[in-house]
């Protein structure tokens, strides 16, 4: 056992002192809206940004397996299923398919070039307007929605267990202004990077 020198004692002692005495750190709040502080903090909050994030990287991914199953990725595998509930008679335009699948037109204009030469899709102009493309499954693209649609919905009942559709819809309401939300939120991100570049590129 080892012996404590009695000059030293008291300095291991105020030491002990100085750290139990020292204040615990109090972290700023990550937002400031009183909608969303209880009791004036924000841990409910950010336990509910954690979850989204987590839950949202799950569903991420469920679309790439839902994809691979038919040898696609996951973003290929979202066009086709959209265009599938979205062709009718005529088919789907690209402008209404991203907006019905929250995809950039760009993403999609690249996928549905790529599903076509996989034969999945088929692209014509429009009826109406020759400058637009319809967008429609081939007999090749309803087959391979009709192999991945059993696997879909097993995992989507195993994923809504609970869930009901008042709870479906105050998510969508949710998600919603998120969405619009973000595009403001983005925007300043990229201010944000603009003007650390400015600073580092001046410094």
């Amino acid at each position: 056992m080892d012996v404590v020198d009695e000059q030293d004692a008291p300095k291991a002692s105020k030491g002990r002192s100085k750290a139990q005495s020292k204040a615990a750190f109090s972290p700023p709040l990550t937002v400031s809206s009183a909608d969303l502080l209880v009791a004036g903090k924000d841990d409910n909050f950010r336990q509910v940004i954690y979850l989204f994030v987590k839950v949202l990287g799950r569903l991420s991914m469920c679309r790439e397996a839902f994809g691979r199953a038919i040898g696609l990725t996951g973003s290929q595998f979202a066009v086709l299923i959209g265009v599938a509930y979205r062709q009718g008679d005529e088919g789907v335009t690209v402008k209404e398919l991203a907006r019905y699948v929250q995809l950039a037109p760009t993403h999609v204009t690249t996928e549905v070039g790529r599903l076509s030469r996989k034969g999945l899709l088929d692209k014509r102009p429009g009826s109406e307007d020759r400058r637009s493309i319809l967008v429609s499954l081939t007999a090749e693209g309803e087959e391979s929605v009709k192999k991945v649609a059993p696997f879909v919905r097993k995992i989507n009942d195993l994923l809504f267990v609970g869930v009901s559709a008042a709870d479906l819809s105050a998510a969508h309401a949710t998600f919603a202004k998120l969405s619009r939300n973000s595009e403001y939120a983005v925007a300043e991100l990229k201010l944000a990077a603009r003007n650390d570049r400015s600073k580092r590129s001046g410094a």
